[in-house]
Protein backbone atom coordinates (compact mmCIF):
# COMPACT_ATOMS: atom_id res chain seq x y z
CA UNK A 1 0.00 0.00 0.00
CA UNK A 2 1.09 3.30 -0.83
CA UNK A 3 2.44 5.44 2.29
CA UNK A 4 -0.20 8.64 1.33
CA UNK A 5 -2.87 6.06 1.07
CA UNK A 6 -2.61 3.58 4.02
CA UNK A 7 -1.80 7.79 5.92
CA UNK A 8 -4.80 8.91 4.69
CA UNK A 9 -6.69 5.41 6.09
CA UNK A 10 -5.75 6.01 9.58
CA UNK A 11 -6.47 9.80 9.30
CA UNK A 12 -9.73 8.88 8.70
CA UNK A 13 -9.87 6.19 11.71
CA UNK A 14 -8.46 8.86 14.23
CA UNK A 15 -11.46 11.37 13.46
CA UNK A 16 -13.95 8.65 13.51
CA UNK A 17 -12.55 7.61 16.83
CA UNK A 18 -12.16 11.52 17.50
CA UNK A 19 -16.04 12.36 16.38
CA UNK A 20 -17.71 8.91 18.40
CA UNK A 21 -15.69 9.69 21.68
CA UNK A 22 -16.35 12.02 24.13
CA UNK A 23 -14.02 15.16 24.40
CA UNK A 24 -13.04 15.49 27.53
CA UNK A 25 -11.92 11.60 27.44
CA UNK A 26 -8.42 10.98 27.01
CA UNK A 27 -7.47 8.25 24.37
CA UNK A 28 -5.05 5.42 24.18
CA UNK A 29 -4.91 3.65 21.39
CA UNK A 30 -2.28 0.33 20.50
CA UNK A 31 -0.90 0.03 17.56
CA UNK A 32 1.51 -2.41 15.58
CA UNK A 33 4.64 -0.58 14.20
CA UNK A 34 3.54 -0.24 11.12
CA UNK A 35 4.89 2.69 9.76
CA UNK A 36 1.72 4.81 8.65
CA UNK A 37 1.47 6.91 12.15
CA UNK A 38 5.13 8.34 10.95
CA UNK A 39 3.74 10.30 8.16
CA UNK A 40 3.65 13.82 8.16
CA UNK A 41 0.09 14.59 7.85
CA UNK A 42 -0.91 11.56 10.36
CA UNK A 43 1.81 13.34 12.84
CA UNK A 44 0.57 17.00 12.14
CA UNK A 45 -3.10 15.70 13.11
CA UNK A 46 -1.64 14.19 16.16
CA UNK A 47 0.38 17.67 17.52
CA UNK A 48 -3.05 19.18 17.15
CA UNK A 49 -5.03 16.39 19.18
CA UNK A 50 -2.91 15.80 22.30
CA UNK A 51 -5.65 13.61 24.31
CA UNK A 52 -4.33 10.71 21.78
CA UNK A 53 -1.49 8.93 23.31
CA UNK A 54 -0.23 6.22 20.90
CA UNK A 55 1.75 3.44 22.10
CA UNK A 56 3.60 0.53 20.17
CA UNK A 57 3.64 -2.91 20.69
CA UNK A 58 7.05 -4.47 20.06
CA UNK A 59 7.87 -6.59 16.55
CA UNK A 60 6.59 -9.58 16.44
CA UNK A 61 4.57 -9.11 19.95
CA UNK A 62 2.86 -12.57 20.30
CA UNK A 63 -0.15 -11.84 21.98
CA UNK A 64 -1.12 -9.26 19.08
CA UNK A 65 -0.43 -12.13 16.69
CA UNK A 66 -2.52 -14.43 17.74
CA UNK A 67 -5.51 -11.71 17.96
CA UNK A 68 -4.71 -11.18 14.21
CA UNK A 69 -4.83 -15.08 13.84
CA UNK A 70 -8.21 -15.28 15.87
CA UNK A 71 -9.76 -12.63 13.47
CA UNK A 72 -8.43 -14.15 10.26
CA UNK A 73 -9.80 -17.14 11.90
CA UNK A 74 -13.55 -15.56 12.14
CA UNK A 75 -13.61 -13.87 9.33
CA UNK A 76 -12.32 -17.38 6.79
CA UNK A 77 -14.08 -19.83 8.67
CA UNK A 78 -17.47 -17.58 9.35
CA UNK A 79 -17.99 -13.88 7.72
CA UNK A 80 -16.60 -14.63 4.08
CA UNK A 81 -18.93 -17.60 3.48
CA UNK A 82 -21.81 -15.89 5.21
CA UNK A 83 -24.65 -12.92 3.74
CA UNK A 84 -25.93 -10.88 6.43
CA UNK A 85 -28.80 -8.25 5.25
CA UNK A 86 -27.97 -6.12 8.84
CA UNK A 87 -25.63 -5.50 11.10
CA UNK A 88 -27.59 -7.38 13.73
CA UNK A 89 -27.16 -10.34 11.70
CA UNK A 90 -23.80 -10.01 11.33
CA UNK A 91 -23.28 -9.74 15.00
CA UNK A 92 -25.72 -12.98 15.87
CA UNK A 93 -23.50 -14.84 13.25
CA UNK A 94 -20.04 -13.71 15.47
CA UNK A 95 -21.40 -14.92 18.67
CA UNK A 96 -22.85 -18.44 17.33
CA UNK A 97 -18.97 -19.02 15.84
CA UNK A 98 -17.88 -17.71 19.43
CA UNK A 99 -20.35 -20.53 21.16
CA UNK A 100 -19.42 -22.76 19.03
CA UNK A 101 -15.68 -22.51 19.17
CA UNK A 102 -15.99 -22.15 22.88
CA UNK A 103 -17.45 -26.11 23.52
CA UNK A 104 -14.62 -27.13 21.76
CA UNK A 105 -11.23 -24.57 23.07
CA UNK A 106 -8.21 -25.74 22.22
CA UNK A 107 -5.70 -24.84 24.87
CA UNK A 108 -2.68 -22.16 23.78
CA UNK A 109 0.87 -23.60 24.39
CA UNK A 110 3.10 -20.60 24.79
CA UNK A 111 6.52 -21.48 23.05
CA UNK A 112 8.59 -18.24 23.08
CA UNK A 113 11.15 -17.96 26.01
CA UNK A 114 10.77 -15.57 28.62
CA UNK A 115 14.28 -14.11 28.38
CA UNK A 116 13.39 -13.27 24.44
CA UNK A 117 10.21 -11.78 25.36
CA UNK A 118 12.02 -9.02 28.37
CA UNK A 119 14.98 -8.23 25.83
CA UNK A 120 11.84 -6.94 23.34
CA UNK A 121 10.12 -5.08 26.10
CA UNK A 122 13.26 -3.90 27.27
CA UNK A 123 14.40 -2.60 23.80
CA UNK A 124 10.44 -1.58 23.08
CA UNK A 125 11.15 0.63 26.58
CA UNK A 126 14.09 2.32 25.35
CA UNK A 127 12.57 3.56 21.80
CA UNK A 128 9.39 4.85 24.06
CA UNK A 129 11.48 6.84 26.76
CA UNK A 130 13.98 8.08 23.75
CA UNK A 131 10.79 9.66 22.24
CA UNK A 132 9.21 10.89 25.37
CA UNK A 133 12.57 13.07 26.32
CA UNK A 134 13.05 14.16 22.26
Amino acid sequence: MHAAASASGIYQVLKLIDQQTPADLTLHLILDNYATHKHPAVQRWLARHPRFHLHFTPTSSSWLNLIECWFREITEKRIRCGVFHSVKELVAAIDEYIAQHNKHPRSFRWRAKAETILEKVRRARAVLDKMHTA
